[in-house]
């Protein structure tokens, strides 16, 4: 799996839309490039998973920037991403309804190509701090460097292997986690594992995280992940 961050970019100019998306591959981003509005939320669709930062243009075909972002900030995945808005139109209360919208930035056409790798950096940044020793969810604390859990600032005695399945859950609260992929990250520990072995490490989590187990969930035919119902919290 790639490293590089990768790009929404949605321009319905053709010549604009190739300069900008292959400038940024240039500079080690993955851009999916939409030319319309539908195409978007087709790559939205399909790789939800995968996209860090989003840069839309306001007039556009099917659906505008404006509803894009709007579908963005409402999705489970990417709720959370940046947003620019890179469009020619020059109106304050554009800019204002935009920003009201949840776009993080506004950048006004013609823009430098490297003005729009600055504000793309930028925002990558800011949402992208130095990784931090331990991770919060609500009254769920775990402490990296020890490999602790702590509720309600009372330590959860759990396993390695328990702790283990938490932090790789609560890391990644986007992703959903097969038995065999778990099993790959807890094989070191436990050397008999089985494929049922692993719902017994879970279920044994949960009992022990109380009401807070509620924040782990089955994804049936799939595998474990984050409660995503929980994921503003």
């Amino acid at each position: 799996m790639s490293n590089k961050h990768t790009i929404l970019l949605m321009e319905d100019e053709e010549e604009s839309g190739e300069m900008l998306a292959n400038f940024l591959e240039l500079n080690d981003f993955n851009v999916l490039w939409a030319k319309d509005g539908k195409k978007a939320l087709e790559h939205i669709e399909e790789n939800a998973n995968e996209i860090h930062l989003a840069i839309l243009d306001i007039m556009v075909p099917y659906h505008d920037g404006k509803e894009v972002c709007s579908i963005i900030r409402q999705h489970p995945v990417i709720y959370d991403i940046p947003v620019l808005f890179l469009t020619a139109r020059d109106e304050e209360k554009d800019e204002i309804e935009g920003l009201e919208l949840g776009a993080d930035d506004y950048i006004k056409k013609p823009a430098s190509l490297n003005l729009v790798k600055a504000h793309v950096e930028t925002q990558l940044r800011r949402r992208s701090p130095e990784k931090s020793n331990w991770i919060q969810y609500g009254k769920v604390y775990l402490d990296i460097d020890s490999s602790e859990m702590y509720i309600n600032d009372e330590l959860v005695d759990l396993t390695h292997t328990e702790y283990t399945i938490a932090e790789m859950i609560f890391q990644n609260p986007k992703l959903v986690y097969s038995r065999q992929q778990i099993l790959e990250k807890i094989s070191d520990e436990d050397k008999y594992v089985f494929d049922r072995t692993v719902d017994v490490h879970v279920k044994n989590l949960r009992l022990k995280m109380g009401e807070e187990g509620k924040l782990i969930k089955t994804y049936r035919g799939v595998g474990y992940g984050f409660n995503k119902e929980y994921l503003h919290a």
